[in-house]
């Protein structure tokens, strides 16, 4: 029996898994090799990250440092000039106290006192057609207060009388004592006169009449229209007056006292071409002066305190030591109804006509 033709296969086998050990083997190896590279790459990578990361974070640190650093700067400047705006706002109180000293001051407009005194009666039979209010305009006339002074207004009458009969009166002014003067003194020129005011019951003045690209006899048709209907009040429109550079326009209604509903109402829908507007309504109204007259007199309530010496004190302080001393009837005083008191410059006061 030959033994040799059944070897044959065996060998053959084992040599071809040798062979695909070894080639599974060289494979590995290469993967590995290829691995440890990638490895070493990530790892280098990931260092340069940390690297950055340090960089970043110093950078971050040296950045606040620099931003702290110019903030401080920053804060002193500010600081600083706020410093010297205060300074410069003091300074320019000083010369406007100066000016004011100079006599370099602009007289106030006077106040007006408007009082309504009655209703006119109407001089036709149609007493629903205008309305007709009669007011007492009175100006308040200005009196100037200069540095040092003081002006005491009192109930009475005779309390004024009999301080400016003494004459010299003895303050006590921060621990210190003061003569000063009480003196009559004389009011500027006032006028006063009657304003007459009527108001129409028949037109309205109308405005903010919108700009409308169609001509203004259309516009006119359309306001009349819209002023026709009863529920914003009108009525029969007799004439329409429009403006169209200022926007404006005067409605005049046929029947007497149609323009009262709009006494109260200051705006009225306007709906033209599709869109809708807001109208500026007021009644139509005439105003013309009457009794104009000059007047000017002496304040029996009042005196004028000159030669008060300059003290420490804020201005509101010595103005209340004042008040008080004339308040005490052992120093000839009475009750006061007001005090103004000037230590720097000088201000202006107003008295009405029965003052």
């Amino acid at each position: 029996m030959d033994l040799s033709s059944s070897l044959l296969p065996l060998e053959d086998n084992g040599f071809e898994r040798l062979e695909n050990a070894e080639k599974v083997k060289a494979d590995l190896q290469v993967c590995k090799l290829s691995a440890d590279k990638e490895y070493v790459k990530l790892q280098d990578e990931l260092t340069s990250l940390k690297e950055l990361e340090e960089n970043l974070h110093k950078e971050s640190i040296k950045s606040k440092d620099i931003h702290e650093k110019e903030l401080c700067v920053l804060n002193q400047e500010n600081s600083k000039l706020k410093k010297e705006i205060e300074k410069l706002k003091e300074d320019l109180a000083e010369c406007n106290s100066e000016l004011s000293w100079d006599g370099k001051i602009e007289k106030k407009v006077a106040d007006m006192k408007v009082e309504f005194t009655h209703m006119e009666d109407a001089k036709d039979d149609f007493s629903d057609i205008n309305t007709r209010c009669v007011f007492s305009v009175t100006s308040k006339i200005p009196f100037k207060l200069n540095q040092n002074q003081a002006l005491l207004t009192f109930e009475d009458a005779e309390v004024a009388q009999r301080l400016i009969k003494t004459g010299k009166h003895t303050l006590n002014l921060d621990r210190k004592t003061t003569d000063v003067k009480a003196m009559p003194f004389a009011l500027g020129m006032g006028i006063k006169f009657e304003l007459h005011v009527t108001i129409s019951g028949k037109k309205i003045d109308v405005s903010e009449v919108p700009e409308l690209s169609i001509p203004d006899d259309w516009v006119r048709d359309k306001l009349e229209l819209n002023f026709y209907k009863s529920e914003h009040g009108g009525g029969e429109v007799e004439n329409v007056k429009y403006d169209k550079k200022s926007r404006t326009a005067v409605i005049t209604f046929l029947k007497p006292g149609a323009a009262n509903g709009f006494v109260r109402s200051t705006k009225c829908p306007f709906f033209v071409n599709g869109r809708h507007y807001r109208l500026h309504v007021s009644p139509s109204t005439n105003v013309h002066m009457e009794k104009l007259q000059l007047y000017s007199g002496i304040s029996k309530n009042s005196i004028l305190l000159k030669g008060i010496a300059e003290t420490e004190d804020d201005e509101e302080s010595v103005q209340d030591m004042i008040e008080i001393h004339f308040q005490k009837p052992s120093n000839g005083g009475g009750e006061t109804e007001r005090i103004k008191y000037v230590s720097k410059g000088a201000t202006w006061v107003c008295f009405e006509e029965d003052a």
